[in-house]
């Protein structure tokens, strides 16, 4: 079986993404990631560039690495300056890794236009670099920048860079598509040249994404015979980012046969993608392909229905694979079966008949203005209120809110809210900075006495949208309530013309939810 070393840029041109600075920490603990998940090359910065990626250098000595070899990124010596003194080199070398990674220009526009020098002295420019670097014992990956438009302006000489990395020895010749804009056909003709003109050394392949090809490149690249792949977590880089290696590995892996990674284990990828996203304080994105949140999500009822028949009748992978896990979502688009695979998921018997009345609700609801997708505790408190045997933990009589702006006070809300528990009548009081908290509070008191874990509940979010905004003040507003007890989170909805009644809907759903279907839950998992 054919090898693919994967090398990780995250920590370089990943960085480059708009919005994204590691510290030395976040990047220490990058690595430590990346080598548990065995890819072979972990390329750590530019330390001739600044003093942060100098200092990773020399703490990460100090990390026992159990696959990863870490690369050192420079440019070639500028023109007309000894190999040995140049800063650039000085620093590459000062960095003490047993891998540098060296970048040369191969398109002539960079040669007189960028360098402002003669094609002669950007040759000896590569040349020199590499044979200083090999003579100190390196191991040497030339990365030809801008390689696929510089032999669209001059064939000839886009190779002789090539050439001029080889023949100093480099290890690696890695064909650079630095502007993103090249075609999959066009990378595997090149590459394939390469192999053929440089057969003593191996060929490596870095895309950007600037064409939304960068993926499509890489894997037009090793059929074609490239053996290392260059990119990044979850897409991060420059303008529209690098080549996305939580899609590469598993394509290269799963569906082409090739070699990526040690045990060829690759449940380690999902928890990568996402931990990495929340180093570089990013939202992880839903919908990346095998990692996303969304990516093995069904929401469709015909779909659905065939999932429960055959497990692998709308998924091309097993998602534990990548250590995913499939969803399944509710909405006005569901069947039958979302409504009893979800009530499956969450540990609660109910029949079709409850499971039919459930999704005619929803159905309803969703065409006044609720979405169920996003909150999966109100299905889940649906399906158990459709139970044979439910009794509802409270049911509200009636709340009256109070919201008052005085000068010299700002402003105050108060709430009364009346409930019936078990044929009692209970009623209090809240007071808050606002309607919902004064609720929320008042809601709370009325019952906590008798379930007490209601005290630990938080609200932990409160998202408004307006639906019809066309209607002014009159508008349907949707309301979305997030709760948190310990690690459990929980999210609700409520809808209506009435932002206080909507409101109300989502935190009578959360309360019932986390008295009753996640303290449920929480039992089983402690019974198994």
């Amino acid at each position: 079986m054919t090898r693919v070393a994967i090398y990780d840029t995250t920590l370089r041109d990943g960085t480059q993404r708009e919005g994204i600075s590691l510290s030395v920490a976040d990047k220490l603990r990058v690595t430590r990631l990346l080598d548990d998940m065995g890819v072979a090359y972990i390329e750590g910065g530019w330390p001739g560039s600044n003093p942060k990626d100098a200092a990773y250098f020399q703490q990460v000595k100090s990390i026992p690495l159990k696959n990863a070899k870490i690369a050192a990124f420079g440019s070639t010596r500028r023109k007309n300056v000894d190999t040995e003194t140049d800063p650039n080199i000085r620093a590459l070398v000062e960095a003490e890794t047993p891998v540098v990674t060296v970048v040369g220009k191969t398109s002539m526009l960079h040669v007189t236009d960028v360098l402002q020098t003669t094609p002669e002295e950007n040759l000896r420019m590569i040349g020199d670099s590499i044979r200083y670097l090999k003579s100190i014992g390196k191991e040497v990956i030339y990365d030809a920048e801008h390689f696929f438009d510089g032999v669209k302006l001059d064939y000839e000489y886009g190779f002789d860079t090539l050439r001029a990395a080889v023949d100093s020895g480099a290890d690696w010749i890695c064909l650079c598509d630095t502007n993103g804009g090249s075609l999959p056909w066009e990378v595997a003709k090149l590459v394939h040249t390469a192999r053929e003109l440089f057969p003593q050394v191996q060929v490596g392949i870095h895309t950007h994404n600037d064409g939304e090809l960068a993926v499509a490149n890489s894997l037009a690249a090793v059929e074609a015979g490239a053996t290392q792949v260059q990119g990044t977590i979850n897409g991060y880089g420059e303008r529209c980012g690098n080549a996305n290696l939580c899609s590469i590995i598993p394509d290269l892996q799963l569906k082409m046969g090739y070699d990526c990674l040690p045990d060829r284990d690759l449940r380690f990828l999902t928890l990568v993608s996402r931990s990495v996203a929340e180093i570089a304080n990013l939202a992880p994105d839903n919908h990346l392909a095998y990692v996303g949140k969304s990516a093995f999500a069904h929401k469709g009822g015909i779909h659905v229905a065939a999932m429960r028949r055959n497990i692998h009748s709308y998924q091309h992978i097993d998602p534990e694979m990548v250590g995913n896990e499939m969803r399944i979502l509710v909405s006005d688009l569901s069947g039958q079966g979302n409504l009893l695979s979800k009530a499956e998921e969450l540990g609660l018997d109910v029949g079709t008949s409850e499971a039919v009345k459930v999704l005619e609700e929803i159905k309803r609801l969703e065409a006044q203005g609720f979405v169920f997708e996003g909150a999966e505790a109100s299905v889940a408190v649906r399906l158990h209120r459709a139970k044979p045997d439910y009794k509802p933990i409270f049911e509200l009589v009636d709340f009256t809110v109070i919201v008052e702006e005085r000068r010299g006070r700002g402003g105050q809300a108060q709430a009364i809210v009346k409930l019936d528990v078990d044929g009692e009548i209970v009623l209090t009081a809240g007071e808050g900075n606002g309607p919902v908290n004064a609720l929320d509070l008042a809601l709370r008191k009325a019952l906590v006495m008798r379930y007490p874990q209601i005290a630990d509940f938080q609200l932990a979010d409160y998202k408004v949208r307006i639906l019809d905004g066309e209607n002014g003040t009159a508008a349907t507003t949707r309301v979305m309530i997030e709760t948190q007890s310990g690690t459990q989170r929980w999210s609700t909805v409520g809808a209506g013309a009435n932002i206080i009644r909507a409101s109300w809907l989502a935190l009578a759903d959360s309360v019932e939810y986390g008295v009753c279907i996640a303290a449920e839950q929480e039992q089983q998992e402690i019974q198994a």
